[in-house]
């Protein structure tokens, strides 16, 4: 009778989707980042009187088989049992508050946990039942921290490291465990920057900024794998898309340190929203690692930033990587048997394509700095032959643009035309604070919202309905039960948290029906005087939306990556000054990726 009644849903389910029984498999769990959680409205900040949310500085522990994630001034944080669906838990005391960078540990059936305040006091709180939000304070003070790292490692002797400076070195302290983790006096130097040597490290947008010399080295977190220790540490700024973490390596906690030849472990410079920077590495109850960092939106306020999550290795040399590859495309969840993390191969099928709207605020708005420097227009939408409007900024991949309707009511809709019929496998709809006028934490907090989709542009069949939604998913990634062949997908509104509908970017995943573009020609690689820097270039491809550099200090070790869109030149400012490489390129559109060139070698 289960078998019968297995079938006959699956036939149901063939029916409402278009497609047939046998099609109706289920599909791995995925994510795709920036993650789907209930960012909070920041109540402090250098800019006042702008509203945005914010989620920064990770730090994730495993407990008892499932996870818990502390962030940033978020008046919480939030539980999960997959790493894919993440819910807020709010505490029973007052201690989460004004939280700044915090850390946690798994210790002895306990969640330890300490959070930053470079100008005064905290408490390390424990608690045995994280879930329920119960904390007690410890007798320990911790004086004048910022961004601390707890660490206690095989032997029970406790660690703590902390530092947020472009002048001072990321420093610590043992602790006296037996005393309830008070400090013990002596401080040691642990690490810094050298920009000199490390392009990576060098302060501004693409590592360039034609005042600031000098970049911040900060949150640092603690690996330890195969009895090494992994000081892992970010930089060179939270709101660049350059942020990234590095790593030394050492033999005891507290060095001597190695810099990592193949540095940084996490770095995420391109694509629709950039950076990966100050996070935490946990391991999940399968043994697979995860890398937790800060992205930065950057849009209402240089503060603005969201969460990413990357699988993370140790190769056969120990050196440390995190897969930030195609690193905000959908990727299987923890779940998976084989490929947790990984790309899941489903391209961007809207990128570029026209996006009518029911409605546009038409006025420009600028929204600036606290020096007064402009950080993001929101631009005007355009028409096309028939008078509708039409408003590219939701189909660019640029996390900073931004559309806003004149109302937020049931009359408002999205439409992209795809242009040819794709198999649609997933959703990604990044709705945007535009004025919003909220800070802090809300009840009720809810985006109520229908997709449909069609082949004509006539006949529509609805493929997700949240009407009926009473969740905050300001970054609401959704996977469809099974994929659906249309041409056309259209967002139709019901209810957003914010005064008007706001939208970043509207984006649908999935598998085209065409052609792979083909490999990538005339590829060529020329260091530039200063080291630090390389003069990438290579030909057309036609069919492209992009392509993928990626390069590393091996032909099998390219670790790293940057995405590009529409574009047949790249600057590359990340390299480390007296380090050989080995840089390669694959081409890419809504079919799929064609074969990644032969590994060039720059001396």
């Amino acid at each position: 009778m289960k078998a019968i009644k297995k079938l006959l849903m699956s036939v149901a389910a063939a029916a409402l989707f278009g497609g047939s029984a046998m099609a109706q498999t289920q599909l791995p769990q995925t994510y795709c980042n920036p993650l789907n959680v209930d960012y909070t409205y920041m109540i402090y900040n250098s800019q006042k009187d702008i509203s945005y949310r914010s989620g920064a500085d990770p730090s994730a522990v495993e407990f008892r088989g499932e996870y818990y994630m502390f962030v940033t001034r978020s008046m919480g944080y939030w539980h999960s049992t997959d790493l894919v669906n993440w819910d807020f838990i709010t505490p029973k005391n007052w201690y989460f508050q004004g939280s700044n960078a915090p850390t946690a540990f798994n210790y002895k059936d306990s969640v330890l946990y300490v959070a930053g305040n470079p100008s005064g006091s905290m408490s390390i709180l424990h608690t045995d039942n994280p879930k329920a939000g119960e904390w007690t304070p410890s007798r320990s003070i911790i004086h004048n921290l910022q961004d601390p790292e707890l660490f206690i490692d095989d032997d029970g002797q406790a660690y703590m490291y902390w530092g947020s400076s472009n002048k001072l070195p990321i420093r610590a302290r043992k602790m006296n465990r037996t005393k309830r983790f008070t400090y013990q006096n002596k401080v040691y130097e642990m690490i810094n920057l050298d920009e000199s040597l490390h392009g990576w490290e060098r302060f501004g947008e693409n590592n360039y900024h034609p005042t600031l010399k000098e970049g911040y080295i900060e949150g640092a977190s603690m690996t330890k794998h195969n009895g090494k220790y992994y000081l892992q540490y970010g930089a060179p700024g939270t709101e660049f898309n350059v942020y990234a973490d590095g790593v030394y390596i050492g033999d005891t906690p507290l060095g001597p340190w190695k810099y990592m030849k193949s540095n940084p472990m996490c770095l995420k410079p391109g694509g629709f929203i950039n950076g990966s920077g100050h996070g935490s590495t946990m391991k999940d109850v399968h043994g697979q690692y995860w890398h937790f960092a800060s992205m930065a939106l950057a849009s209402n306020s240089h503060w603005e930033r969201r969460l990413c999550m990357f699988p993370t290795y140790f190769d056969k040399e120990g050196l440390m990587h995190a897969d930030t590859q195609f690193g905000d495309y959908p990727r299987f969840g923890s779940n998976h048997p084989t490929k947790p993390g990984q790309f899941a191969g489903w391209m961007l099928l809207s990128y570029n394509k026209p996006a009518k709207v029911a409605s546009s605020w038409m006025e420009v708005n600028k929204s600036t700095a606290a020096d007064g420097e402009y950080l993001v227009d929101t631009l005007k939408v355009t028409k096309n032959a028939k008078g509708e409007l039409l408003a590219p900024v939701l189909t660019d991949e640029n996390s900073k643009s931004y559309w806003v309707a004149k109302a937020n009511d049931d009359q408002q809709f999205v439409e992209i035309d795809l242009q040819k019929p794709g198999k649609i496998y997933a959703l990604q709809i990044n709705f945007h604070d535009h004025e919003s006028g909220l800070y802090g934490r809300y009840k009720d907090m809810r985006h109520q919202y229908v997709v449909e989709a069609s082949m004509d542009g006539k006949t529509w069949k609805t493929i997700v309905d949240k009407r009926n939604n009473y969740k905050d998913v300001p970054n609401d990634y959704v996977q469809l039960p099974a994929p659906v062949r249309a041409r056309f997908v259209r967002y139709k509104n019901i209810h957003v948290p914010t005064p008007n509908l706001a939208m970043s970017e509207f984006r649908i995943f999935g598998k085209g029906e065409g052609a792979k573009p083909a490999s990538v020609k005339h590829f060529k690689v020329e260091r530039q005087k200063d080291r630090r820097d390389a003069m990438l270039t290579w030909a057309k491809v036609k069919g492209a939306q992009g392509y993928n550099i990626r390069w590393g200090i091996a032909p099998d070790k390219l670790y790293e990556s940057w995405l590009v869109y529409d574009k047949t030149s790249l600057k590359l400012p990340s390299l480390d000054r007296d380090t050989k490489y080995y840089v390669a390129i694959e081409s890419f559109n809504e079919n799929g990726i064609s074969k990644l060139s032969k590994p060039v070698m720059v001396k």
